[in-house]
């Protein structure tokens, strides 16, 4: 899905700043280039939908920069609505008056969007199997979403934004829309050039295993890791230690640097750059592969040690 041409970013955070009372988005940047499906993680609070509000606009920044498709982000709300429409955004609630249909809401969005295209919206609801004839008031919270979505593929858009988008679904159909979201993102021009891509904050971290090539963490406001989803979880281990095999690793000429370990009941869950290596020199120790989960946990909640320094009798950990 990444392109290895070299692109402008589609959406772009440059060290943008936000202060709230208790709370400050402190300097986080990202980027999502053409092709590219970003997943955005972070526990509740940590600062994912203030971001998300200030790329879009909707909430105004105290210093940084944010450009979506190139356009300030301070300048959004006024900006030519054909940029406006190349932006799909599906937020966690639907956004829609209860009373009215389905069916109404595609007429709607007819008269709110000049690029509005019905046989797409028909579309997506005959694959969601979602009844024109319901009421808004009727639908579950994934039948919500899935209209949502519907709503955002529907105006042709070159970005989507979705902030927990999937947190309704039932297995099959989170299946079923990482396929649309697939499809979304192989978009090319006649070049070859991939045009679209995404921006996805979700807690359902499987759903970004699956699909997504680069995972941004949050926490408290800054971001702590923005890494490559393969290399997390095609190559990077969590190894299953006992104490004893803990001094092993650390220990061992092969220990990188600084070794990242949490503590469990059971045992001491070790990260390992690279699983494959790692078992070659520790057959005896059981090693995982690691999941977007198990990294974020390694990350936020473990402490991490310093080998070289231990081994000189200056362990380190935080």
């Amino acid at each position: 899905m990444t392109s290895s041409r070299v692109s402008v970013p589609l959406i772009e955070a440059r060290n943008i700043t936000k202060h709230y009372d208790g709370f400050t988005l402190q300097g986080v940047s990202l980027t999502v280039e053409p092709g590219q499906i970003v997943g955005f993680i972070g526990q509740n609070g940590a600062g994912k939908s203030t971001t998300i509000k200030a790329l879009l606009g909707i909430i105004g920044i105290d210093a940084g920069d944010a450009r979506i498709l190139g356009v300030d982000a301070r300048g959004l709300s006024g900006a030519d609505t054909a940029v406006k429409e190349r932006i799909g955004v599906v937020f966690d609630t639907v956004s829609m008056p209860p009373h009215i249909k389905i069916a109404e809401v595609g007429k709607l969005m007819e008269r709110a969007y000049r690029n509005w295209d019905a046989r797409v919206f028909e579309g997506c609801l005959h694959r969601f199997k979602l009844d024109p004839k319901k009421a808004i008031k009727e639908l579950s919270r994934g039948m919500g979403m899935k209209l949502s979505l519907a709503c955002a593929l529907a105006h042709d858009p070159q970005v989507l934004i979705l902030d927990e988008a999937t947190a309704g679904f039932d297995p099959m159909a989170r299946d079923e829309v990482l396929d649309m979201l697939r499809e979304f993102v192989a978009v090319e021009d006649a070049a070859g050039n991939p045009q679209h891509a995404i921006l996805m904050s979700s807690h359902i971290t499987s759903d970004l295993d699956k699909i997504a090539d680069t995972v941004v963490c949050i926490d408290d406001g800054r971001i702590v890791f923005a890494c490559d989803k393969d290399e997390i979880c095609d190559l990077m281990g969590v190894a299953r230690c006992r104490a004893t095999e803990v001094e092993q690793v650390l220990a061992s000429d092969q220990a990188p640097s600084q070794v990242r370990v949490l503590h469990h009941d059971y045992g001491v869950d070790v990260l390992v750059p690279d699983r494959f290596e790692f078992m070659r020199a520790f057959p005896q120790i059981p090693c995982d592969r690691v999941s977007i989960d198990d990294y974020m946990a390694l990350v936020l909640k473990g402490a991490v040690l310093h080998p070289r320094a231990r081994a000189q009798g200056g362990g380190d950990a935080r």
